[in-house]
């Protein structure tokens, strides 16, 4: 003890007597204290002394009661130095790490040896370990009385583990499938919460890593929502990229202000990130449906501008998780399409098929890189399979992709679906026959496979949004075997069907539909000229519909016979010459399917049309024998 006091005189700085004494008492009492923690695993008291800090200290410097006076104990040398009693790595250290089976380290309590305060909790984190795929000897183990008497051991020296064996202890304690009301675990818990300040936050991160889920299916939801606080306030102490990209992806989810506040560091060591790194944040936030704009930018920049080496992995992953957020940035799909089309050969069909999607989300089109898949595709048309190669014609149909060898690619997906495209999901069937039909690819066998009333009544009565989607797309089916295949006989959907439902009509409408139907009624000095919000049987609704004579003088609409309205109205036949000019709404989504015909809009109009986008290259939607132009269109 006195060499101790002669260390305090020592490393006190000069200073007026009265503080000198109290900060010499402040300190005594400190050490004093931590010494009789640990006097019992030690030698004599005499003999204490101070050693450098090692990776696992007893106390934290930041938080104990000597950190927050001048001249602590974190100054006594150039490295910080902390009294601690950790002795030299023993015979008992090495026999623990070595232990192949539960059984050697069991028999360690019965074997004489002098076990320290943190050898207990080894050993529990050594069990855990080699019983982690063995889940059946968890139960048989709970009833080992060794095993009892190990817990028993850990739970009297608890206060004395050190941080790291600490929270390794406790996730090895989740992992052992030990009850919650197990005493010996709610004193763990305690134990964590107490130390709570005083872990360094790669404590607190690996806690939460290893630890949430079972915190969340053991009913341990205080501890998990105050370690969650602590991670976020403490969030300016992360100092490592990985660190931040492990918790994004394992720990975000659990907390929307964590999450806020590691994207917010994300974006600060985004920087030092390498492609793995960039693409693991890059899928965390597509799998979370989270769009951070200035991550996502940062992100963007250092893709295109650093000379990354890109792997087939990392690429179809950047694909899928921009397709997923839609984020688009083409000079980063110029060098993903760049850089996959050497690795087209090496793909697998379902990479093919998971890369095409994703373009299609993105709405880019690479024609090289289709024509690759296209070749992957003839190449391997023999082993490919179905629910792959309709996930590649999707594809081209929401991109409106002809390959070069068209004939060859359509015979080969006729081929393949000519006997198993009763056998897919009914949705499914709908998707692939309207794809067929937007490509204008259809056949009269596959159209009916798709237009039985067996099939389209469950999405007829279906009101989930994925039902509803389902039957717009039998509408375009149904359009397009009435309009473009006049030697389809049927069966066709029932005219009940064809009328648009109220929530088609009463969709909310965008500042661009409503600028543009003020415009028209202004233009058309009331609304006796034209009709808006007009809804046909074809599976669109037209924001505006004007009637013209051979004259282009304005015709009343509605006094008129219009068959492709739902339902059908007006008596009076056409005067010859007539003709109708059609916008359509402006946030066009899927292609519509019809006869081609393109008529110019009436002088008139002219402003009003340009206030939307140029027309739309594709398809053309007709008026029944009402040629109309299509400048844009939505779905029902």
């Amino acid at each position: 003890m006195k060499g101790l006091w002669d260390h305090l005189l020592a490393v006190v700085p000069a200073c007026a007597p009265p503080v000198m004494a109290a900060r010499l008492v402040k300190r005594c009492a400190c050490l004093l204290r931590e010494a009789s923690l640990v006097a019992p695993a030690v030698a004599p008291v005499g003999r204490l002394r101070f050693t450098q800090v090692t990776p696992r200290t007893l106390t934290s410097s930041a938080t104990s009661p000597s950190s927050h006076f001048p001249g602590s104990l974190s100054g006594l040398s150039e490295k910080e130095q902390v009294f601690t009693t950790r002795p030299e790595q023993q015979e008992v250290d090495q026999l623990i790490q070595k232990a192949s089976r539960p059984e050697e380290l069991l028999e360690l309590l019965d074997g004489g040896h002098c076990l320290q305060e943190n050898h207990a909790a080894l050993m529990l984190i050594q069990l855990s370990r080699l019983l982690s795929d063995k889940p059946e000897y968890k139960a048989l183990l709970m009833q080992d009385a060794r095993f009892q008497r190990l817990l028993q051991l850990v739970d009297g020296q608890i206060a004395s583990v050190w941080h790291g064996p600490l929270v390794r202890l406790l996730r090895s304690l989740y992992a052992l499938a030990l009850p919650a009301a197990c005493k010996e675990l709610q004193s763990v818990e305690q134990e964590v919460r107490w130390r709570m300040r005083r872990l360094k936050y790669k404590h607190l991160a690996f806690l939460a890593e290893s630890s949430a889920t079972y915190m969340q299916e053991r009913g341990s939801q205080e501890l998990l929502a105050e370690l969650l606080v602590h991670l976020e306030r403490r969030w300016a102490e992360i100092e490592d990229g990985r660190m931040v990209v492990a918790m994004m992806a394992k720990t975000g989810p659990l907390s929307e202000p964590l999450m806020n506040r590691l994207e917010d560091k994300c974006l600060e060591l985004v920087e030092q990130f390498g492609p793995d790194e960039l693409r693991k944040v890059l899928v965390t936030l597509a799998t979370q449906n989270r769009r951070c704009v200035p991550l996502l930018r940062a992100i963007s920049y250092h893709l295109v501008q650093k000379p990354f080496s890109l792997t087939k992995g990392i690429l179809l992953d950047l694909a899928y998780a921009y397709g997923k957020l839609g984020f688009q940035q083409p000079q980063v799909f110029q060098r993903l399409a760049a850089d996959l089309l050497p690795h087209t050969p090496s793909l697998t069909s379902g990479e093919v098929a998971r890369c095409a999607k994703s373009f299609a989300l993105l709405k880019w089109l690479s024609g090289p890189l289709f024509e690759a898949f296209v070749q992957h595709v003839l190449d391997r048309a023999q082993t490919i399979p179905v629910p792959h190669l309709c996930n590649v014609l999707l594809a081209f149909a929401h991109l409106n992709f002809h390959p070069e060898r068209e004939d060859q690619f359509f015979s080969l997906v006729h081929e393949k679906l000519g006997s198993a495209l009763m056998g897919l999901h009914p949705a499914l069937q709908v998707d692939v026959v309207w794809a067929l039909c937007v490509l204008q690819q259809v056949q009269e066998a596959e159209l009916q496979a798709v237009l039985r009333p067996d099939l389209h009544t469950h999405f007829l009565e279906g009101g989930s949004p994925k039902d509803q989607s389902t039957f717009q797309k039998l509408l375009h089916i149904n359009a397009s075997a009435q309009l473009e295949h006049p030697e389809y006989t049927g069966p066709h959907l029932p005219a009940s069907a064809l009328v648009p439902r109220l929530s088609a009509l009463d969709r909310k409408v965008t500042p661009l539909q409503k600028e543009l139907q003020d415009t028209l009624k202004g233009l058309l000095e009331g609304s006796s000229r034209g009709s808006f919000m007009v809804p046909t049987q074809y599976g669109w609704v037209l924001d505006a519909e004007v009637l013209l004579d051979s004259e282009s003088q304005f015709l009343p609409p509605r006094d008129f016979v219009a068959p492709h309205l739902a339902p059908p109205s007006g008596s009076q036949p056409l005067p010859p010459g007539a003709k109708s000019s059609v916008p359509l709404p402006l946030q066009a989504g899927l292609p519509a399917v019809g006869v081609p015909q393109l008529w110019q809009p009436e002088p008139r109009l002219a402003g009003a049309l340009r206030a939307g986008p140029a027309p739309r290259a594709g398809r053309w939607l007709p008026g029944g024998g009402r040629p109309v132009l299509r400048v844009a269109g939505t779905q029902v």
